[in-house]
């Protein structure tokens, strides 16, 4: 199969050197990727900014912005079979981006924020028979935000996690997560190295992708 997979934070300039981002470290991502190349697929991977090597085999495209990596999504979504969106993408960016750095006399003491595109909303309509995943990195609510995004953005399934737990949210090697599907119960799963979470993610998209193909 032929997989897309989104990986890391993105930034959102304020001038060229502040910008607005988050914890992502992009070891999720790049795990899924890992995985999948060793299970014999073909993988196409869209980084925001990270300090990873490129796994072997893989295809990596590298962006900053939300909309860089929509575009790029966009672009790419057509020669897949199954979009993976773990990037922590930025809600929001800063209405107005300073072309020069800001001096801290001129620093405005309120920034205005304007949302960001939601990718997954935005491609939903190129999804066709493809295979969706997504991502749920919550604090509070876990079950009932990821049942939420679930059913708002039409996914196949998606990996909610608890990200104040020290060995299963940002920048760890390990995951614990609770998988959401959309015609069946949750299944909490163990903690576990993310590589391996990420073959357990790509034996979904396979077996996925056998049923419809019976069907």
């Amino acid at each position: 199969m032929k997989i897309l997979i989104t990986a890391g934070p993105t930034r959102e300039y304020i001038d060229p050197v502040r910008f607005l981002s988050n914890r992502s470290s992009g070891k999720m991502g790049f795990a899924i990727a890992e995985a999948a190349v060793a299970r014999g697929h073909e993988v196409t991977l869209i980084s925001g900014p990270v300090l990873l090597g490129t796994p072997p085999e893989v295809t990596r495209i590298d962006v900053e912005s939300a909309e860089e990596m929509l575009a790029a999504v966009r672009r790419e979504l057509s020669g897949n079979d199954a979009l993976v969106m773990c990037a922590a993408v930025s809600d929001f960016r800063p209405r107005i981006q300073a072309c020069h750095k800001l001096k801290k006399s001129a620093m405005p003491p309120v920034i205005e924020l304007i949302g960001n595109p939601d990718i997954l909303q935005c491609v939903k309509p190129q999804k066709s028979g493809r295979i969706f995943v997504g991502f749920a990195a919550e604090t509070d609510n876990i079950h009932v935000e990821a049942e939420r995004k679930l059913h708002e953005k039409g996914l196949d399934l998606i990996v909610a996690n608890d990200i104040k737990e020290p060995d299963a949210g940002f920048e760890a090697d390990t995951n614990r997560v609770i998988l959401v599907y959309p015609d069946r119960e949750p299944e909490p799963l163990p903690l576990m190295t993310k590589f391996d979470l990420g073959g357990k993610l790509i034996e979904f998209i396979e077996l996925k992708a056998e049923k419809s193909h019976t069907n």
